[in-house]
């Protein structure tokens, strides 16, 4: 009889073991879902505050009038990002605002800027 008990007493201790062992690697696989998820939030909040500088630069540029809107046509660095002004048609302007490789477009807008009408007639309309 001693012998069953003493069986019995390392079946019981191999559960506990395997129980033991369960719980580590879920506990492990918790640990990094929570480590991946504050490090997802982190990522997603640096680019939410980019697009915000993004914008806040791109409601400037909205105020320019013609003038300096001719003045930056093309692709030019614009503080951290790269900003293309393009004129395909005489009374609109195209701004973008790409990240700092000119991969990632950020922002992109287009401008209504109508042609006066003495430029018009003299012929002077870009």
């Amino acid at each position: 009889m001693m012998r069953r008990d003493s069986a019995r007493d390392g079946v019981v201790l191999l559960e506990v073991l395997v129980a033991l062992a369960i719980l580590g690697v879920v506990g492990a696989a918790t640990a990094a879902m929570a480590l991946g998820a504050g490090d997802t939030v982190r990522r997603a909040q640096r680019a939410d505050d980019e697009i915000n500088r993004a914008s806040a630069l791109l409601e400037a540029v909205a105020l320019w009038p013609r003038e300096d809107l001719d003045r930056h046509l093309g692709r030019r660095a614009q503080g951290e990002w790269l900003m293309n002004v393009g004129h395909p048609v005489p009374a609109l302007y195209t701004v973008s605002l790409t990240d700092s490789t000119g991969t990632h477009d950020l922002l992109r807008t287009a401008l209504f800027r109508p042609v006066s009408r003495l430029k018009e007639m003299m012929g002077d309309a870009p």
